[in-house]
């Protein structure tokens, strides 16, 4: 058998890289001759061998060939690619363009799929083909774009990275101030000491000895305080690209420079240094030491506030990291002995005593307590624990004393889990920052275009002093760019949006899935386990022949090989009774419909009635009960003996207290509500009717549910399903937004956009609310960033000028805009400070709530280990 697939086509060998490729899914030669046709069609692909025996492809491409398409093209094939995801800490971002070098230099690195860079968070995800890219060649990529890499997640323990990261965040914090405190006193000492021909004591100083202090004084601002510009603009530089520390660099040392100038050659600049205006008015000297100081220690004020405020966007992180206590008693050795956490190990035994924090999961061996699970589901009633119970770590034991065995250790905690989550889940893209990527990207290059129009048009147009207003226009339009507000928009609104659904217990996969929420216009339940308990219990019994007892112990002994919810129900209350359960021989279960077997010789069908009809049973004597128990919102299960039917037996799931307040709550946002269920239609109806849902799709095997949802999605709804069991995840999958009750089941969790770690189906109300209110914030952002930029740019390029030709400036408004109309830079480096700050204060907004659009929960049954699944 052939067993490797070579295709070629001469090129020079200069300009090929190889590349292998692991391949999954090949079986035979036919799958080695697929997927290397499928390569070999993607442009640039010189050459492709497969083998079936490495489970890979050597590729030899042009060099700056996308390896995403290659992907694509084995994924296109049927067959899959292994790939490794790398998330690390980049320090030195500052702006929306920086993301975009760093995201292009990440890609660049041969190997990467995908690269995804966020400046709020200050990470990068980077997913690359197994084994063809090491952590040196990622940090050589970031570090060549003139950028660092602080640390890559997986270093170390996940409490040690987080504080790491803090102690960073807070030493950056420090530098910042002290750079802000001296560059702004500077400049305000500068800026009143050019006063000094109004101030009796200095005006016997000439005005060259004043302009060489200044300068002295101003320089260190401009080399010290402002190095993170230069050191910014220059690696920019090194890769022939641009970014706002571009702008900075350009337009403070433009006023420097010219100062600097002016001040060594005063004599050959006397005549054009009597300024009038030129958007600052009044300099004795002649020199802008001023506007170079003040733009620089307000540019770096408005990176401190923006600092501090994006500090808080990672709030509910760091609360759930605080939840893991610092050491933990542990029994060793017949004694107990404290230990820090890390040093805990699975198998060991440790001792919780009331008031403690459970350090790690476990599972109890021994002991009775009542464990307060409310930071991690949202819900807030103690849960009580005894032998065989799950505890998990971060959650408080209120009173008694437990000793549990430690299961799951350090990263691999459900709490551990939850952070993991919610951190990958902030960093992702939302679908909108593809249109702020496209601005961005070319946003520095058209500012610097900007610039240098209108320094050559008002060079011409400006009044006297020509030259010194054109030039300080052209610093005002540098300065007040600020492509940071743009590219801080939306990814401070959803790392706080994602933190707040951390924190009320909802996990969202990624950023995709919280716009996507925002349009959801119908929410389809499913009953079992979503409105309900998902514990159904025997409520009736209605024998046509024979005594109850006797039709529970037929119909258990038959439901006795059922794992379905309602056969458990008639088991359990056959065994409550003490009866006698027989083992049925040939047992068969329908699907979704009933099952069948022999028992003591006879011919038992239990089922919907429906069944029992398709196998010649007679139900007409059954119509009338099924009727009746089916109006209560009973499950009825229809039972057959040898082709003669024996009677009915009534199952009820109790409907949660809180899906009649769940349903609501959606009808009042407008949402559209559908229960899909299995139950026969009296059933499934009168359900509806005690929770409120408008409408029911009843009689839906378990494999037709997703083909239901695609119906509703297919007349123009954008759906949400909301499910627990095995048989949800399909229509969970096929949903616009699959959300998952955690008390559900890993299938059913790993196929969800969103889990609830709680039971109650509010949550899904409230995950709506959220999205809707963090996808509102993102678009306020991005309309004031815009706005700014589009109204603000023109104003520094002068264009009010033409207004006040004819008439002097206002007074109150002549600190702003001169004589002339003309922006003064100070000003326009104060706008930009603050058009940062603006945007992550606004999405700060978030992490407050209200009760209008983050609903209170009644207490229910946490299920924390939904969130280790969910990850």
């Amino acid at each position: 058998m052939t067993t490797e697939h070579r295709a070629e086509t001469s090129a020079p060998p200069s300009d090929l890289s190889e590349l292998t490729l692991p391949v999954t899914g090949m079986t035979c030669a036919a799958c080695v001759a697929h997927v290397g046709n499928a390569l070999q069609a993607v442009d640039g692909v010189e050459a492709a061998e497969v083998s079936l025996a490495a489970e890979s492809a050597n590729v030899k491409l042009a060099d700056g060939s996308d390896v995403t398409e290659l992907a694509d093209a084995v994924r296109g094939a049927g067959y899959g690619i292994s790939t490794t995801t790398e998330r690390m800490q980049i320090g030195g971002m500052t702006c929306a363009s920086c993301v975009g070098h760093v995201g292009t230099a990440l890609q660049s690195v041969p190997g990467v799929i995908k690269a995804d860079v966020n400046l709020a968070a200050e990470v990068a995800e980077v997913e690359f083909v197994s084994g063809s890219v090491s952590r040196r060649d990622l940090r050589d990529a970031v570090s060549g774009a003139g950028y660092s890499v602080l640390s890559f997640e997986g270093d170390g323990d996940a409490d040690k990275e987080f504080d790491e990261a803090r102690q960073r965040r807070q030493a950056d914090l420090n530098d910042l101030r002290r750079r802000v405190i001296i560059s702004l006193a500077v400049a305000a000492f500068i800026m009143l000491a050019m006063q000094y021909a109004s101030i009796e004591a200095l005006e016997d100083i000439s005005p060259t000895a004043a302009n060489y202090l200044f300068m002295v004084l101003a320089a260190p601002v401009q080399f010290w305080a402002g190095s993170r510009f230069y050191r910014g603009a220059w690696g920019a530089l090194k890769h022939r690209t641009s970014n706002m520390n571009t702008l900075v660099a350009i337009g403070t040392s433009t006023a420097f420079f010219y100062s600097a100038v002016a001040t060594v050659f005063r004599p050959l600049f006397e005549d054009s240094i009597a300024f009038e205006a030129g958007g600052i008015s009044g300099h004795a000297t002649g020199t802008y030491f001023d506007v170079s100081a003040s733009i620089i220690g307000l540019i770096l004020l408005g990176r401190w506030l923006e600092a501090r405020a994006r500090g808080r966007t990672t709030d509910a992180i760091r609360k759930l990291v605080g939840l893991a206590p610092n050491s933990a008693m542990i029994e060793r050795a017949g004694e107990l002995v404290e230990v820090p956490v890390e040093e805990i190990v699975e198998g060991d035994q440790v001792v919780l005593r009331p008031g403690e924090r459970v350090p790690v999961d476990g599972l109890v061996t021994d002991g009775r307590g009542e464990i307060d699970e409310s930071m991690l589901t949202g819900e807030s009633v103690p849960i009580e624990k005894s032998e065989g119970d799950s505890v998990f770590a971060g959650t408080v034991n209120g009173t008694g004393g437990l000793k549990f065995t430690a299961t799951r250790v350090g990263r691999d905690t459900a709490l551990a889990q939850i952070v993991r989550m919610v951190e990958r889940a902030q960093a992702s893209k939302a679908p909108v920052e593809r249109l702020v990527d496209r601005v961005t990207a070319v946003f520095v290059p058209v500012v610097l275009s900007v610039a240098l129009l209108t320094f050559i048009v008002w060079l011409f147009a400006a009044p006297d002093p020509q030259f010194v207003n054109a030039l300080l226009l052209t610093v005002a339009v540098l300065v007040i760019a600020c492509p940071c507000a743009l590219g801080l928009a939306t990814p401070t609104a959803i790392m706080v949006g994602m933190g707040r659904g951390a924190s009320r217990g909802l996990l969202i996969r990624n950023a995709e899935v919280l716009e996507t929420a925002q349009r959801i216009d119908t929410v389809v339940f499913d009953k079992t386990g979503t409105l309900t308990e998902g514990r159904p219990s025997v409520s009736s019994v209605v024998p046509l022949r024979g005594s109850e007892s006797e039709l529970l112990a037929l119909t258990a002994s038959v439901e006795a090989g059922s794992e379905h919810p309602v056969g458990t129900a008639v088991v359990r209350k056959a065994s409550e009774l003490g009866l006698e359960i027989a083992v049925a021989a040939d047992f068969a279960a329908v699907a979704g419909r009933g099952v069948e077997g022999v028992v003591d010789g006879q011919q038992v069908i239990v089922g919907n009635p429906a069944l029992l009809r398709e196998r010649g049973v007679d139900t007409d004597l059954l119509d009338e009960h099924v009727k009746v128990l089916a109006g209560r919102g009973e499950t009825v299960l229809a039972v057959a003996s040898d082709g003669v039917a024996v009677g009915v037996i009534g199952v009820m799931d109790t409907v949660r207290q809180s899906s009649l307040a769940a349903v609501s709550q959606l009808k009042e946002m407008g949402v559209r509500t559908v229960m899909l269920t299995g139950d026969n239609r009296q059933t499934a109806q009168a359900v509806a009717d005690r929770v409120g849902v408008s409408e029911v799709i009843a009689e839906v095997p378990p494999a037709d549910k997703a083909e239901r949802v695609a119906e509703l999605r297919a007349g123009g709804a954008r759906v949400a399903m909301v499910g627990d069991g095995i048989n949800d995840a399909p229509a969970l999958a096929t949903a616009d937004v699959g959300i998952a009750i955690g008390s559900g089941t890993d299938v059913a969790i790993e196929s969800s956009d969103i889990t609830l770690t709680g039971s109650d189906p509010r949550g899904v109300a409230e995950a709506i609310r959220l999205s809707r209110a963090t996808m509102r914030t993102v678009r306020q952002n991005l309309f004031w960033a815009f706005i700014y930029n589009v109204a603000l740019i023109p104003v520094a390029a002068g264009v009010l000028h033409p207004f006040f030709l004819d008439s002097d400036v206002p007074g109150f408004l002549q600190p702003l805009l001169g004589q002339h109309g003309f922006l003064n830079p100070i000003a326009a480096a104060a706008a930009m400070a603050f058009s940062s700050v603006s945007v992550v204060t606004n999405s700060l907004r978030l992490s407050r709530g209200d009760r209008t659009d983050f609903v209170q929960r009644p207490p229910t049954s946490p299920q924390p280990e939904a969130a280790a699944a969910a990850v």
